[in-house]
């Protein structure tokens, strides 16, 4: 299978002749399609996936910009979906033997990718997916039925230094690193995979405070912050609510960044679709690792394009 860290445009189409495009990020190249940035191929998937998926009203889409906190809720959301079927036992527990990847299949990386006119009416209920489309992309089936999306977001400048040190660590050295201060002008001026971040922030966060019984808008923060209270206000978004407390710590147990990293599953190995090492999904899951990284500068010129950007939305990163 073709690694996602050697992207090249489709020949046989004239689209991405017609596409701004920008070539950064250790000489990656991104297609600009509707007001976001695109590799090629997830571009080709995500059209594909408008245009082919059909959503049932009991499907679970987990959306984010990329390097949001994610993975995190790539093992949350199939534990707390399936906790009853293995009665919350430990030998049945799918995070031991898979990457939490593996069990919310990406529309845009894997399914779309791989097939663009999927077929996926035969995939039992409930379907669990997950994709980095801004909002705008998602198919009208997704709208307009009754399956429910949680969104996922994070302080800008620690997603910054997430997507930083997560391409750094997949980049081979033929490939040609991407310094921190280029990696940062692309993403102030919006240009990395789904970018621009905060116009994908608030797409997802204007259609929240339309239909909240539709879009839970998580923050990782405050997940990280209250654990419980965040995850419990999960599962009953999914219709899933817990019954006790023995539960809910049992879940967060299993699903804490720290057992995830030290799982075997998550050590070694790559995931076959995107081509990234699984141990990158798991580097430190802390936050105001920025701090480490960023200059007085670099905060307040990203806190400026925040503020400006958010400003009157009524939501605060």
């Amino acid at each position: 299978m073709e690694n996602l860290n050697s992207p090249k445009t489709s020949s046989s189409s004239s689209l991405f002749d017609e596409l701004p495009k920008e070539r950064c990020w250790g000489g990656r190249e991104f297609y600009n399609w509707e007001g976001f940035w695109y590799r090629s191929d997830f571009l080709s998937a995500a059209i594909s996936t408008r245009s082919y998926f059909k959503a049932r009203d009991d499907d679970v889409i987990l959306a984010s910009s990329v390097k949001t906190g994610t993975t995190w809720l790539k093992a949350l959301i199939p534990s707390i979906m399936h906790r009853k079927q293995d009665n919350n036992n430990d030998d049945s527990d799918p995070l031991i033997k898979n990457h939490p990847n593996s069990l919310v299949p990406s529309f845009e990386l894997q399914i779309f990718r791989e097939n663009p006119k999927a077929d996926l009416s035969g995939m039992p209920s409930p379907r669990l997916f997950r994709t980095h489309m801004p909002y705008m992309m998602l198919p009208d089936s997704v709208k307009e039925s009754g399956c429910r999306i949680v969104y996922i977001t994070r302080e800008p400048k620690d997603a910054f230094v997430s997507l930083w040190h997560f391409i750094t660590a997949n980049t081979r050295p033929e490939q040609g690193l991407c310094t921190l201060d280029e990696a940062f002008e692309n993403y102030c001026e919006g240009i990395h995979a789904f970018g621009p971040f905060h116009d994908h922030v608030l797409s997802y966060w204007k259609e929240s405070l339309k239909s909240p019984e539709k879009i839970l808008f998580l923050k990782y923060e405050e997940l990280k912050r209250d654990p419980k209270c965040q995850v419990q206000k999960l599962a009953s978004f999914l219709g899933r609510p817990f019954v006790d407390e023995e539960e809910i710590d049992k879940i967060i147990w299993r699903c804490s960044f720290e057992r995830l990293k030290n799982l075997e599953v998550n050590k070694n190995g790559t995931d076959p679709n995107a081509g990234f090492s699984y141990k990158s999904y798991f580097r430190k899951g802390s936050v105001g690792d920025w701090k480490n990284f960023l200059s007085e500068e670099m905060k307040e010129r990203l806190d400026n394009i925040t503020q400006m950007k958010l400003e009157g939305s009524g939501l605060n990163l």
